[in-house]
């Protein structure tokens, strides 16, 4: 138990471990180190033993096993989903043995009994956690984040959203392709189907249900979740494009009460975790290039449909290894410790 001099008071720190050490395990190391996470022990798992730098600091990196999560608090799941994933194999055994989970994954994201959180949404679902907390993919993040004041200040119909997504958002693997082709070098694997540079790919994920992508039901089923509301009408169409980090969303909503442009600037330049850059006269506006390495989520382009009274649309931008992984999945650590303290 540390003491906390400034304020004279006991303050407890936790044993951490991150599983994972691609793009956003690697994210998850640099967030802790830069929030001051009150950490007594940091254990980084992966498949393979080695030894990492994430900003010069060198991590150890221990072959992954159920016993490892001996006396952890906390483990950061940052890994590969699906049967064979860290998250499906390890995360029952973490609980087993006392910690929480926080999932990055998709795994658990829609299991019933499975908080899944944006702390400036739903901070008070992970009091709901029963061993595992859920974090919400990329894409959705910033969407929730800019449309929750909306919804409580004048609720919302129908949503209609595309997002531009970045190549970091398939990992290592899609950075890699978009840097060869540029430099037109051949490649041992492809992250996407398609050459990426020069081009747009309108699909993320397999396609399903009424031929809608993975990527795109996850933006509707997981908005539910958090919002706690399977009314809202949303529609979406996904692209990955060729920027490394930042993913774009052009978003139209519906209201159900009329609200001024001026209103919703108001709003949301005094909500959590958001930045309002909305200055079309001096085309100042929100771009990939400029949010990386950045926490918020960026919103601009705020103007009203000329033809529907009660229609809305938003430029939504943010960095999808921070705000859309591993800060998130950080913030949720600290709501959870706030929440137990």
């Amino acid at each position: 138990m540390n003491i906390d001099k400034r304020q004279g008071k006991r303050m407890r720190r936790y044993n951490v471990a991150v599983v994972g050490v691609g793009a956003v395990g690697e994210e998850m190391l640099r967030v802790l180190c830069q929030r001051n996470f009150p950490i007594s022990q940091l254990r980084v798992f992966a498949r393979s033993s080695r030894e990492i730098v994430v900003d010069n600091h060198k991590y150890s990196v221990h072959k992954i096993s159920p016993d490892n999560f001996e006396d952890i608090d906390i483990a950061l799941f940052a890994g590969t989903e699906g049967e064979k994933g860290a998250a499906v194999t390890y995360a029952p055994e973490a609980v087993k043995r006392g910690a929480v989970v926080i999932d990055n994954g998709a795994d658990f994201r829609l299991k019933e009994g499975v908080p899944l959180v944006v702390p400036e949404v739903n901070p008070q679902d992970v009091k709901k956690h029963k061993g595992i907390i859920a974090n919400p993919n990329c894409s959705t993040i910033q969407f929730v984040v800019a449309l929750w004041p909306i919804y409580q200040a004048a609720g919302i119909k129908r949503v209609i959203a595309c997002s531009y997504q970045a190549v970091s958002g398939a990992g290592h693997g899609g950075v890699k392709q978009l840097e060869n082709e540029y430099k037109e070098e051949g490649l041992l694997a492809r992250a996407f189907t398609y050459r990426i540079s020069k081009n747009i790919i309108p699909q993320i994920g397999g396609f399903g249900k009424a031929d809608y992508t993975s990527e795109e039901w996850k933006m509707v089923h997981e908005t539910h979740k958090i919002m706690h509301d399977k009314k809202i009408k949303i529609s979406a169409t996904c692209v990955r494009v060729p920027v490394i980090t930042g993913h774009c969303e052009a978003v139209y909503l519906e209201t159900k009460k009329n609200i001024t442009v001026k209103r919703v600037r108001d709003i949301l330049s005094k909500s959590l975790g958001v930045k309002v850059i909305d200055q079309p006269e001096q085309s100042k506006y929100p771009l990939p290039i400029d949010v990386a390495g950045t926490d918020e989520v960026f919103i601009g382009r705020i103007r009203k449909d000329p033809f529907v009274k009660n229609g809305l649309w938003l430029w939504i931008v943010a960095d999808n290894l921070r705000k859309g992984a591993a800060l998130n999945a950080v913030q949720i650590a600290e709501t959870l410790c706030a929440t137990s303290s």
